[in-house]
């Protein structure tokens, strides 16, 4: 029995969870990105981030610009909705999306 429950807890622990807070007219989540990849895709959940990797490099900003485009083509919205609150120049980054629903987002990533 103490073998299950401390087996338990370790997987409890290597669990990630996202976090996706919604406000009146908008939703925040973090993001893991990993430029210069082979091809864009959501790789699964970094810590409480959603992990994407990017093929554009990181530099003047360009991966910041294909995180948005990326964005914006799987949630189907326009660009101008999107912005990178913090860590423009980390790979740790928190979004902003205006005018989208928390359920929206987490249906969209699921694909």
């Amino acid at each position: 029995m103490l073998i299950c429950v401390y087996l338990w807890l370790i997987f409890k622990s290597k669990c990630a969870v996202l976090k996706i807070r919604e406000a009146e007219n908008y939703v925040t989540f973090s993001v893991r990105v990993q430029p210069r990849s082979s091809r864009n895709e959501i790789c699964g959940i970094y810590g409480d981030a959603i992990k994407i990797k990017l093929t554009s490099p990181p530099v003047e900003g360009e991966a910041n610009e294909g995180l948005i485009k990326f964005l914006a083509g799987i949630l189907k919205i326009s660009k101008g909705q999107i912005e990178i609150i913090s860590g423009q120049k980390s790979k740790s980054k928190l979004i902003k999306i205006r005018g989208i629903k928390k359920e929206r987002i987490e249906e969209c990533l699921k694909q």
